[in-house]
């Protein structure tokens, strides 16, 4: 028996709500709620980012990378980043706590890393998993739900295409990672679909919901893909957030060193000025 938390519902709710981030119930709140100013109200039309997505790193790390990181497939900066009605995504968690995502793992050097401190600051997250990644570090997959976190379809192997490619192919693709993912825990929720690099397609979108996935997207992005420093990120994550956020974080496909040392002081300011949630439904109680 799991208990359904934030972020959920049904891709129909997120259509229905358009431009409204949904309301949705605020179930796993961490750290005080600080008053809110009427300028912070949820209700306020807020503009959507126009930052370029977030994806693997373009070229693996001198040297390569052991693990093997999914193929980035390019740079998303260089085309707009999605062409669909924002109103069909969701970007923001609909109450006033933050929620973090990790994408592209799970990798066996960073993931176990930010695992230890997530735990560490007794924050659960959700982990957007590439499907030929979920099949080289199974174990890791188990850890992730057995620490109360939550997981995401993030396609097979991060295509950046996926979206212009026929539904059939989509939907395969879509279907393939979520039946690796129970192969490895049998039973936990999958109820989210994040477009690799964030380059959503209608046809994309449709699938998703056609296959009971709502479209996860995000409205805070470090890009710290591009490496930038420990210090870079958690200012970004400082200046940008806002009430309801989804941060976009990776936990993969590359050197995520300095999103691991970043976590601390992201975690920190986060729980200070809003709490953090949880988006998805996890095994753990």
């Amino acid at each position: 028996m799991f208990a359904l938390l934030v972020g959920s519902e049904s891709l129909v709710a997120v259509r229905a709500a358009r431009q409204v981030p949904p309301q949705l119930p605020a179930v796993v709140g961490l750290g005080p709620a600080p008053e809110v100013r009427p300028d912070d109200a949820l209700g306020r039309p807020t503009p959507e980012p126009t930052a370029p997505a977030a994806a693997p790193d373009p070229s693996p790390a001198a040297g390569g990378d052991p693990a093997g990181s999914p193929p980035a497939g390019g740079d998303p900066g260089a085309s707009p980043r999605t062409t669909v009605d924002p109103g069909l995504l969701q970007r923001r968690t609909g109450i006033r706590q933050v929620a973090l995502t990790f994408d592209d793992g799970p990798h066996p050097q960073w993931t176990p890393l930010i695992l230890d401190e997530l735990r560490a600051a007794g924050v659960r997250a959700m982990f957007c998993v590439v499907g030929s990644q979920v099949r080289r570090y199974p174990a890791l997959v188990t850890r992730i739900v057995r620490e109360g976190h939550t997981l995401c379809n993030h396609s097979w192997d991060h295509d950046l295409e996926l979206g212009t490619r026929p539904a059939a192919e989509i939907r395969a693709d879509l279907a393939r990672t979520t039946k690796e993912i129970h192969r490895v825990v049998p039973g936990v929720p999958v109820a989210h679909f994040r477009h690799p690099g964030g380059l959503w397609t209608p046809e994309a979108v449709a699938v998703a919901e056609e296959l009971g996935l709502a479209a996860l997207d995000w409205d805070v992005d470090p890009q710290d893909w591009r490496k930038p420093t420990r210090d870079e990120i958690v200012a970004h994550v400082r200046d940008e957030v806002r009430l309801g956020s989804v941060l976009l974080l990776h936990d993969g496909g590359g050197d995520r060193s300095a999103t691991v040392a970043a976590l601390p002081a992201v975690i920190n300011d986060l729980r200070q000025r809003y709490g953090i949630t949880l988006l998805g439904a996890s095994l753990s109680p």
